[in-house]
């Protein structure tokens, strides 16, 4: 981190605007450090607006959102339920293996990312599928728990909750399998206007691959048409991905592996990479926001020199499961607070230092108090250095 510089705590906090929701039509504590509240549009009586305000007597998080309403952060994406098996390593084939232990989790990578938003504090949707099932339950309690609106999370019969098989191995690493249930199945041939309109009037939009590329595609334009900013995280189907859904998204996340996949180029070095990304490019993708693991992070902007982010080291790896969701969410959180570009970069890999400390994928993400303060920790490091 030497050389690295990183705002006051002063700095990071909320930017409002105007920005009707449709169907929120009560009010509620999603977070005990955050309030929504019912405001009518004046020039639309069909829209109530979201007022977001921070509960002074219960914190002392250094927030501070400007009067008026946060555009939210509206996540469209998967959810699983995560049954974790801790292990020494990978049995070979033909191999049985026991486990150390076995625990179900909420997770999906939409999910994770969604939990993420709410954690910070900042007003986020999630819109996806589950089924009618325990897992089901089980992410719908860990979502609202975490902050997150819910209104348009759709439960169908015909299908299962998603669900992942992590394989934990004892140095952090992970393996995973999923069943993709509800969220690759059951969704209606169209999008319900209701749920466009809530990514029509978000800040920001964050879309994965573990949900169909149909869906994604009909969410990415509606954002584009209203002007909002879609993120596509690479993670999810291992298949190639549509020219149409890459012609509406605004940055593309991969990690280096699904960079590699997606370009059919190595990714072995900064140079490959960024070789790699500019093939990106060429697909019509503008900015590519790479994750790099322990070797931290670039953003490459089409025509401007890549900014890098090295990693914030972590006191000790327990879970790298959902590092790069949250990685994702919290830069998503920045840009959409008008943070600079290299503001979002070290914001988002504060959170990810602290969510490899703690195991799980939704119970790891971190609250935006705990991320503030690693981030100002990192500055008086650089000070005395």
């Amino acid at each position: 981190m030497r050389g690295t510089t990183i705002s006051p705590s002063n700095h990071w906090h909320l930017h409002t605007q105007n920005s009707p929701i449709k169907q929120i039509d009560r009010t509620i504590n999603l977070n005990p450090l955050v309030q929504f509240n019912k405001k009518q549009n004046p020039s639309n009586g069909r829209h109530p607006l979201l007022s977001f305000a921070i509960n002074p007597s219960k914190t002392q998080t250094p927030i501070t959102p400007n009067p008026g309403t946060s555009p939210p952060l509206v996540v469209f994406g998967s959810a699983n339920a995560d049954i974790y098996l801790e292990i020494e390593r990978l049995p070979e084939e033909g191999e049985t293996i026991s486990a150390k232990t076995g625990q179900t989790l909420a997770g999906g990578k939409g999910a994770n990312q969604a939990a993420c938003g709410g954690k910070l504090s900042y007003p986020t949707y999630f819109l996806g599928q589950v089924g009618e099932d325990a897992h089901g339950k089980l992410i719908i309690e860990a979502l609202e728990n975490g902050g997150v609106r819910l209104d348009y999370l759709n439960t169908v019969a015909a299908a299962p909750t998603g669900h992942a098989v992590v394989m934990l191995q004892s140095d952090g690493q992970n393996s995973i399998i999923i069943v993709g249930g509800a969220n690759m199945n059951c969704w209606p041939e169209t999008i319900s206007e209701e749920a466009l309109e809530v990514v029509k009037n978000a800040g920001i939009v964050l879309l994965q691959r573990e949900i169909p590329d149909s869906v994604n595609i009909q969410v990415a334009k509606a954002a584009r048409s209203a002007g909002v900013p879609v993120i596509l995280d690479a993670g999810g189907m291992d298949a190639p991905f549509p020219q149409e859904l890459l012609n509406f998204i605004d940055i593309l996340s991969p990690n280096e592996s699904e960079l590699s996949r997606l370009t059919g180029s190595p990714t072995e070095s900064f140079e490959l990479i960024t070789q790699a990304v500019g093939k990106c490019h060429k697909m019509g993708v503008k900015q590519v926001l790479v994750k790099l693991g322990a070797k931290g992070s670039a953003l490459f902007v089409e025509g401007e020199e890549p900014i890098k982010q090295p990693a914030i080291s972590a006191a000790k790896v327990i879970d790298t499961t959902g590092a790069g969701d949250t990685f994702t969410a919290a830069f998503a959180v920045a840009l959409v607070e008008g943070k600079s570009k290299k503001e979002c970069l070290e914001f988002a890999a504060a959170a990810a230092s602290l969510c490899v400390q703690v195991k799980g994928a939704i119970p790891s993400m971190p609250e935006r108090k705990s991320v503030l303060d690693l981030l100002h920790s990192q500055v008086t490091d650089i000070r005395h250095k």
